[in-house]
């Protein structure tokens, strides 16, 4: 999610792109489950809820491009 997040300030990925979705989806799908296993329901989540919006956007960027 950092990676993702730097490299967007820094001008080198855009938030409308694929891999910043997947890095987000990765990122935040890997703290959701590293908060799961030492059972830190506030991070579960908020990590989980991270997660779900970045499924979202992702399924929003692959139906954009197979409409388009």
């Amino acid at each position: 999610m950092l990676i993702a997040f730097l490299l967007n300030l820094a001008g080198k990925l855009s938030k409308d792109g694929l891999v910043y979705a997947l890095l987000n989806v990765i990122g935040a799908g890997l703290a959701c489950l590293a908060s799961v296993l030492i059972h830190y329901l506030p991070f579960v989540i908020l990590e989980g809820t991270w997660t779900l919006v970045s499924l979202f956007a992702l399924v929003k960027f692959l139906m954009r491009k197979q409409v388009g």
